[in-house]
C-alpha cells in the first residue's frame, strides 16, 4: 500500500519547462511628454489615473500612491493594501518592483517601469516577470496580460496622449 503522504511521482523537467513557456508580459506606450514628467505622472500621480473601479483591493473610492519604498493602496476607511515593494529606484529613468496587489509579498511577480526620450515624447515600457512566484502562474500572467493594456492606456490619457 502506499503511503498516505506520497504523491505521484512528478516529472520536475516538465514543471520547469511549463514555468519557462511563460514569458514576460511586456506592454509598451508613448506619452506626450518629457522622461520627468511621464515618470512623475506615473510615480507621483497614478491616483488620477489608475482604474480603482476595475483594478484595486477596495475598489472605487479607494485611492494609490507611491510610498517611501511602497506602493500602496488606502480605502476610504483608511485600511491598507500594499501592492508592491520598490527595490530599484533610478529617477526619473526605471524603478523595479516585487508585485503581488491583493495577494501577499509570497506569492510576488516582479515588475519593471522604463521611460526612454523618443520623438514623440516618452516611451513607457513596462515588463511583469517573475511568474513562478505566483500561486497561479499561467491564470495570472494571463489576466496581467488582458488587463495591463487597459490600465496603461488609462495613463496615456492622463498624460494628454490618445491611443488608437
Amino acid at each position: 500500500m502506499d503511503n498516505l503522504f506520497s504523491h505521484p511521482e512528478a516529472d520536475p523537467q516538465h514543471g520547469k519547462a511549463a514555468l519557462a513557456d511563460l514569458e514576460p508580459v511586456v506592454y509598451t506606450v508613448v506619452v506626450p511628454a518629457p522622461v520627468s514628467h511621464a515618470f512623475m505622472g506615473f510615480t507621483d500621480h497614478p491616483h488620477l489615473w489608475w482604474p480603482m473601479d476595475q483594478h484595486s483591493v477596495y475598489g472605487a473610492g479607494s485611492h494609490v500612491e507611491f510610498e517611501e519604498n511602497l506602493i500602496l493602496e488606502t480605502a476610504d476607511d483608511g485600511r491598507t493594501s500594499v501592492w508592491g515593494t520598490i527595490d530599484d529606484w533610478e529617477p526619473p529613468l526605471s524603478f523595479h518592483a516585487d508585485w503581488y496587489p491583493g495577494s501577499t509579498a509570497l506569492w510576488s511577480t516582479e515588475i519593471r517601469v522604463a521611460f526612454r526620450a523618443v520623438d514623440e515624447g516618452t516611451e513607457v515600457r513596462l515588463v511583469h516577470q517573475g511568474w513562478e512566484g505566483a500561486e497561479n502562474p499561467a491564470q495570472l500572467r494571463a489576466d496581467y496580460e488582458a488587463d495591463w493594456p487597459g490600465i496603461l492606456d488609462c495613463y496615456v490619457r492622463f498624460m494628454g496622449g490618445s491611443r488608437a
